[in-house]
């Protein structure tokens, strides 16, 4: 862990004061299935250890402790699995073996540095269309195609009423957390693709318990799944963590992610995550307010407050956030700022960026990036 003391700054927008105080604070990065596309798909394995090398070493000397590695990102795995095939983001195709285990080489390389691994999981997308033809038949969702595990609609996706796929989850985590030194289990904001996924289970639900609406059966079907998982982190003591929207409306009534409940608890989570991805004038969901929101939600002294922040956003236009859409290319300085006024909070842990692409990236690189980059240095010493 970096420890830092805080100090006074005063910098262009808000006003932002940090306390003087003692902070353990986690830096991490995402590194997500596009970049192990793009820089480690098909690559040998000599190659690919000189890559994973770089980007660690990035990360590194960028001055972060944490890489939030996303390990299975459509019912595939970057590893050697008994569940789930080998992705298709690092071979030719779903199932092929690249000859190397990949989530292997990431954890000896961070270790070796001092770098955490976070093994990043999304449970329950299998594609993000509706073309089965990419399936490999040793995926479980092949076998469970037309049948009540598998939801086609907008994308496929596993059921998550479903007994089959719940163990078929946790046996998964537990398979890497029994198999692999990492440092914690991250979920991220996918839960239900819609409300329509499982009706069939809660009308039968129905027949046989107390009347409760489909939006609360929903939450405890999540919520079931979240606490066997932290049961097997907790077996094998490994930090489970996950990264929600940071809209708290959208996690409630579009994917059922019960952030209050987790937040109140110690049989859930160990961290909570949420993507705090806006500016400081975004009209609708202004950064300061959200955070202070966050912070509120968290009641047991057991689960730690880290933010994910949106370092993607630096010189684009952001539509949602109305009056405030060309904040993030008029400043280069955001992302710095949003990391000074989240040490005030008296819950937080630390803070990650989205993501490593848009940090090491040449043909990402943008003046304010740039910029954003440079400043961002000055409060990581």
């Amino acid at each position: 862990m970096i420890i830092f003391i805080g100090v006074i700054l005063i910098i262009n927008g808000p006003r932002i004061k940090e306390e003087e105080k003692e902070v353990k604070e986690n830096r991490g990065i995402f590194i997500s299935y596009i970049e192990l596309s793009k820089y480690l798909n098909c690559k040998s394995k000599n190659a690919a250890e000189t890559i994973i090398d770089e980007m660690v070493n990035n990360v590194e000397n960028l001055g972060f402790n944490e890489i939030i590695l996303q390990v299975r990102s459509f019912s595939d795995a970057i590893y050697k699995s008994d569940f789930y095939p080998w992705s298709m983001v690092i071979s030719s195709k779903e199932g092929v073996d690249p000859g190397y285990d990949l989530l292997e080489m990431f954890i000896e390389k961070c270790h070796k540095r001092n770098i955490l691994l976070m093994a990043w999981i999304n449970p329950y997308r299998i594609r993000n269309n509706e073309d089965i033809s990419s399936i490999s038949k040793d995926n479980l969702a092949f076998k469970y195609l037309n049948t009540n595990n598998v939801y086609i609609n907008n994308g496929i996706y596993f059921n998550p009423s479903s007994d089959i796929i719940l163990d078929l989850i946790v046996s998964g985590v537990e398979e890497i957390v029994r198999k692999y030194d990492v440092d914690g289990i991250l979920f991220d904001d996918y839960f239900y693709p819609d409300n329509e996924i499982d009706r069939q289970e809660y009308d039968e639900y129905l027949k046989y318990n107390e009347y409760i609406s489909k939006e609360e059966y929903n939450l405890n079907v999540i919520n079931n799944m979240v606490k066997k998982v932290y049961e097997v982190c907790k077996k094998y003591n490994v930090l489970f963590g996950i990264s929600p929207d940071g809209n708290i409306d959208n996690n409630y009534n579009k994917v059922f992610a019960d952030v209050k409940k987790w937040c109140s608890s110690n049989e859930y989570i160990d961290f909570i995550m949420p993507q705090i991805y806006y500016g400081f004038y975004n009209e609708t969901r202004g950064f300061k307010k959200t955070i202070d929101e966050w912070e509120s939600f968290v009641k047991d002294s057991n689960v730690e407050l880290r933010i994910a922040l949106a370092f993607y956003k630096n010189g684009t236009y952001d539509k949602w956030a109305m009056s405030g859409s060309n904040e993030w290319i008029e400043n280069d300085d955001i992302i710095m700022r949003e990391i000074v006024l989240s040490r005030n909070l008296n819950k937080y842990n630390g803070f990650s960026l989205f993501r490593y692409d848009y940090l090491f990236s040449k043909d990402k690189y943008t003046e304010v990036t740039l910029k954003e980059i440079e400043n961002i240095k000055k409060v990581l010493n």
